[in-house]
Order: C-alpha cells, then structure tokens, then sequence
C-alpha cells in the first residue's frame, strides 16, 4: 500500500483508446471519457475519478487500481512544458494527499486541465 505522507506520481504517455474491462468497475451514471497509456497500463478518466491501473511484477498479473474522485481534489495545477523541459506536469492536492502527474509532450496538458476543471468546478 503507497505511504500518502510521499507524493504519488504517475507518467501519461499519450492518449489510447478507452479499455473495455474498465466498464467492470464503474457506478452507475459514470461514463469513461478518456484513456491515457501509462508505463504498463492504463489511465482513465471518467465523469466522477481518475483511476489509475499499476501493474505490479514481473508478469504484471498483479493490478493495483487507484482512484481519485474529483470531489476529493482540493486544488491543482498545471504547467505546460518548455522548450527545454518538454514533458508537461499536473499536481492534484485532495484529501488523501498529493498527486504528480507528468505529462509526455504528446498529452495535450490544456485537454486534461479543461476536462478537470470541467468535474471539479
């Protein structure tokens, strides 16, 4: 189990195509609307969380899922990449703690910052 006293990060690399077995956790009235590939899985963003796959192992068999509500994020930031520093980041402070996304130059930072907001505003 992660120490939520260090700050949780996770890297997006690009935006995929939304996996179906995530329907088999979502509530009723939740609806996926967007996928990001991670280092071995998958990111999802639905209309009430962020929930994040880590796959653990060297099969990777073994699958932590976290989940962010958006009625937990507090406040966040974004920060576009530079020229020289090209990766993007967004930090989430909720409830729980503190969270780290880094944003590979193809995850457009503005897309993401709008649908946040567009849940937690």
């Amino acid at each position: 189990m992660a120490d939520i006293g260090t700050i949780m990060t996770w890297t997006f690399y690009e935006e995929t195509t939304i996996p179906k077995e995530v329907e088999n956790i979502l509530i009723e009235g939740e609806t996926a609307e967007i996928a990001y590939k991670t280092v071995r899985d998958v990111a999802v963003l639905t209309n009430k969380r962020i929930i994040i796959a880590d796959r653990q192992g060297f099969t990777g068999k073994k699958v932590e899922i976290y989940t962010i509500p958006f009625k937990s994020i507090v406040m966040y930031s974004s920060e576009n990449g530079g020229k020289i520093d090209l990766n993007a980041e967004l930090e989430l402070w909720t409830r729980a703690g503190k969270f780290k996304l880094l944003l590979n130059k193809k995850v457009d930072i503005r897309k993401l910052d709008r649908l946040i907001a567009k849940h937690i505003l």
